[in-house]
C-alpha cells in the first residue's frame, strides 16, 4: 500500500504542458516577463475579478517586496499563527510585529483585540487568511480606515474564494498570494499581488526588476523576482482546471466530515457565510481530555500507517529561535493553544475517498 504524502500537487496532462510551452522553442523567450507571464496575468486577473495584479517569482517576495513597495517604518500588527514567511517579511523591511491572537472558531486574526494594539508606530495590519477561512474584513478595514493604516491580507491560502460575490484578491491596500507546487493552485513557484493603487504596482515592478525602468535607466535599487515562463504556462495550464479541482477537493472534505462530525474532542474547520470556498486544507483540532488521545499521539499513529499529517501551523512564529526573547507567547493564548492540538490531514484532489475512510478510521481508533 503506497503512502499518503499531506498534499500533491496538481498536474495538467503531460501533453497540454507540452503543447503549452512548444512556442517557446521557437521564440527562445524564457523570462523577464514574456508572452506567457503577460497572458497569465490577464486570465488571472480576469478569474481573481480584480483591478491589478503582479506576479511574482514565489509568495513571500510577493509579501516582502509589496512591504518595501508601501515604504513603511515602525510597527506591523500580524499574527503569530502562520507560516515563517509572514513573520520573516515584515523583520525582513526593518519593520516590528505585533502579534494579535486568534479567533478559536475560524484561526484568523481576533479583530476584537485589535485596536487595543494599535500605537502612534503601528504603520499597517497584516492579518492572515488561514486554510482559506476568511478573515473579519469590514472589522479591519474599520480600523485601519479610523487610523490611517495599511493593510495587506497574506491571502496565500484563498487561492480562487470569493467573500460576498467579490473576488478575495480585490481587499485591502494589496492581497499576496502563492502559487507554491503544494498551493490549490500552482505554477510550480509563483506568487502574485492584487493591489488597486498603480503607483503601488509600478514600485513593486521596480523592485522586482533590480530598479530597471528601460535598457539605460535604472532609477531605484530593486530585487530580482520575476516568474519564469515555464512557471506561467504550468499556471495558464492549472487555471483551466482550477475549478474541477476545487470541486474534487470539496469531495474529500465532505468525506472527512461525514466521518468527523459530531466526535467528542474534535473541532473541525468552521464553514463561513458569504465565502466561496476552495477547501485548501482540513484542519483537526484534538482536545485531549475530550478524545482521549493527544494531537501526538494521531499523528504518530497516521505516520505508522504511513499517513502524512501535518502539525500546522507549529510552532508559532513569536516562538522561533530566531526571536529568542523578542516576544511573549502567552499574550497569544488562543494561538498557543490550537497550534499544540492542530493536525491539517492529508488533502489533494485525487485523494481515493476510501483512503479518507482509513485514515478517519486510524483516528477514530485512536479515541478511548
Amino acid at each position: 500500500m503506497n503512502d499518503i504524502l499531506v498534499t500533491r500537487s496538481s498536474m495538467p496532462e503531460i501533453e497540454e504542458y507540452m503543447d503549452e510551452i512548444s512556442d517557446m522553442w521557437e521564440s527562445h523567450w524564457l523570462t523577464n516577463m514574456g508572452p506567457k507571464h503577460k497572458r497569465f496575468q490577464e486570465e488571472l486577473k480576469q478569474y481573481m475579478g480584480v483591478e491589478n495584479i503582479d506576479l511574482l517569482t514565489n509568495g513571500h517576495m510577493a509579501l516582502e517586496l509589496t512591504l518595501q513597495a508601501m515604504n513603511l517604518q515602525g510597527e506591523v500588527i500580524t499574527t503569530p499563527f502562520t507560516f515563517a514567511s509572514t513573520t520573516h517579511a515584515i523583520v525582513r523591511n526593518g519593520l516590528t510585529p505585533v502579534f494579535c491572537d486568534i479567533d478559536p472558531i475560524t484561526y484568523t486574526m481576533d479583530t476584537s483585540k485589535l485596536e487595543e494594539l494599535v500605537t502612534d508606530r503601528t504603520c499597517a495590519i497584516l492579518p492572515v487568511h488561514v486554510y482559506g477561512n476568511i478573515c473579519n474584513i469590514e472589522e479591519i478595514e474599520r480600523i485601519a480606515h479610523k487610523y490611517e493604516l495599511k493593510v495587506i491580507y497574506d491571502a496565500a491560502h484563498t487561492f480562487g474564494e470569493t467573500y460576498k460575490g467579490q473576488g478575495v484578491g480585490s481587499f485591502g491596500d494589496a492581497s499576496c498570494f502563492s502559487f507554491h507546487a503544494t498551493k490549490v493552485f500552482n505554477s510550480i513557484e509563483g506568487g502574485a499581488v492584487c493591489f488597486k493603487d498603480k503607483h503601488l504596482g509600478e514600485s513593486l515592478y521596480e523592485l522586482k526588476n533590480f530598479g530597471i525602468h528601460g535598457p539605460e535607466e535604472v532609477s531605484a535599487v530593486g530585487a530580482n523576482a520575476k516568474m519564469n515562463e515555464f512557471c506561467a504556462a504550468m499556471g495558464l495550464c492549472n487555471l483551466r482546471h482550477v475549478d474541477e479541482e476545487i470541486a474534487k477537493r470539496k469531495n474529500v472534505v465532505e468525506r472527512y466530515r461525514s466521518h468527523l462530525k459530531e466526535v467528542d474532542g474534535i473541532q473541525l474547520n468552521a464553514e463561513q457565510k458569504d465565502v466561496k470556498a476552495n477547501y485548501a486544507y482540513f484542519p483537526v483540532v484534538f482536545e485531549e481530555e475530550q478524545f482521549g488521545a493527544s494531537r501526538t499521539e494521531v499523528f504518530d499513529a497516521l505516520a505508522e500507517n504511513g499517513i502524512g499529517a501535518r502539525k500546522y501551523f507549529y510552532p508559532l512564529t513569536n516562538t522561533f529561535s530566531a526571536f529568542h526573547g523578542q516576544f511573549d507567547v502567552l499574550e497569544t493564548p488562543v494561538a498557543l493553544h490550537i497550534s499544540k492540538r492542530v493536525l491539517t490531514l492529508p488533502l489533494y484532489a485525487d485523494l481515493d475517498l476510501e483512503d479518507v475512510d482509513r485514515i478517519c478510521e486510524i483516528i477514530l481508533q485512536c479515541k478511548c
